[in-house]
């Protein structure tokens, strides 16, 4: 049990002090690169032999941020250009910004403007992925992102190196999977943050090095008896659910998490690279079409919610959270649809304001109180 807690506690120190994490990378002679979500293709910077190291904001008051970014600006835009105006992200020597919506649009300019220090490498990802050239220009838009990325390392990526880092990835993304199984028979030890320190860690980490960490986790997970959950079972779906003070109201309330759709954990682990149809660049391109269930995908018929009843069905969830980001038009849109089709289904859900600070805690507290009544 003690090696368990101490595995647990380097995940929850990397998600807590990622930029201890950050300086031990840069004292043992790594470059990073810093990636905004979502859907950043990490694989092309681990490929280049450069740690890819994940951007999510923090809770911290917006104050030179407001010279760029309108009020109305997502919480999780406006702490990355808080932290990069203030220095914090100092060390990096990229970052990627895809532009999957408009903010992230806007942000690709006022991070060239405002963040000189750390230049910026933007990446276009098609939204109409049924068309025949979507692939080709995608390949095209990962080539424009390595050609940029080899001004940082002064040398190409080589097809041999992509290959092993899609293996590497993929293994990731089934311990990742594997993990989220195995949590459910230990609810009493991971907890709703615990289980958020786990799946939001993996951005801090090399992802073969998160991969061994969360492999020993799952072994001492398997050798201890089966814990019979008596609370309530929930699913979260959304962008985060942060700051970390919510996932405790959710304990405070006898509610676990026992799955999630959240684009800062589950989602970016539930889609592989393709082990064939060409080279890996290619491969990387086809993973993206394979995407599916996000408000940041182009999906006709809005078929998320369809999907979230079905991962309720087989993890026998007894309540949906919708975790709302604020100002976030991508989520809005999904919302009305995804919560008609989960009450149509007899699935209780509720949504939750989520901004990155701590001043509407008591609020979400009385909200959270209530969706627990009535479950």
């Amino acid at each position: 049990m003690s090696e368990l807690q101490e595995k647990l506690k380097q995940l929850e120190t990397a998600c807590t002090h990622p930029r201890q994490q950050l300086d031990a990378y840069l004292k043992a002679g790594k470059k990073v690169i810093g990636c905004f979500p979502e859907f950043t293709p990490e694989e092309l910077v681990h490929a280049s032999g450069i740690i890819p190291m994940g951007l999510w904001g923090g809770n911290i008051t917006p104050s030179l941020a407001k010279s760029y970014l309108p009020p109305f600006a997502c919480p999780l835009m406006q702490s990355n250009m808080e932290f990069g105006l203030k220095g914090t992200y100092k060390g990096l020597s990229a970052a990627i910004i895809p532009t999957l919506c408009d903010t992230l649009r806007c942000m690709t300019q006022d991070w060239r403007f405002g963040v000189t220090s750390i230049p910026m490498i933007p990446i276009v990802y098609p939204q109409n992925r049924t068309a025949p050239a979507a692939v080709d220009y995608l390949v095209d838009e990962f080539e424009t992102v390595l050609t940029i990325i080899a001004t940082v390392t002064g040398e190409m990526m080589t097809e041999q190196a992509l290959c092993d880092t899609i293996q590497i990835y993929n293994e990731h993304n089934a311990i990742m999977r594997e993990f989220a199984k195995t949590a459910n028979n230990h609810l009493d030890i991971i907890t709703p943050k615990v289980r958020h320190y786990v799946m939001k860690s993996s951005y801090f980490f090399e992802k073969a090095e998160h991969t061994a960490i969360v492999k020993e986790i799952i072994d001492e997970l398997n050798q201890l008896p089966a814990y019979q959950y008596t609370g309530k079972r929930i699913l979260l779906t959304g962008v985060t659910c942060e700051p970390d003070e919510v996932l405790d109201l959710f304990k405070e309330n006898e509610m676990a998490v026992v799955y999630d759709d959240l684009m800062q954990e589950s989602q970016q682990f539930r889609t592989d690279t393709p082990l064939h149809g060409g080279g890996g660049i290619k491969r990387l391109a086809l993973q993206w079409m394979d995407r599916y269930g996000c408000s940041l995908l182009h999906e006709d018929g809005k078929p998320r919610g369809a999907m979230l009843i079905k991962m309720c069905k087989e993890n026998q969830v007894d309540g949906v959270i919708n975790c709302m980001m604020k100002f976030c038009d991508p989520e809005e849109y999904d919302q009305p649809y995804l919560e008609k089709d989960l009450q149509g289904a007899g699935i209780p859900v509720t949504d939750l304001s989520i901004d990155q600070q701590k001043d509407s805690i008591e609020q979400l507290r009385t909200r959270i109180e209530a969706f627990r009544e009535m479950l």
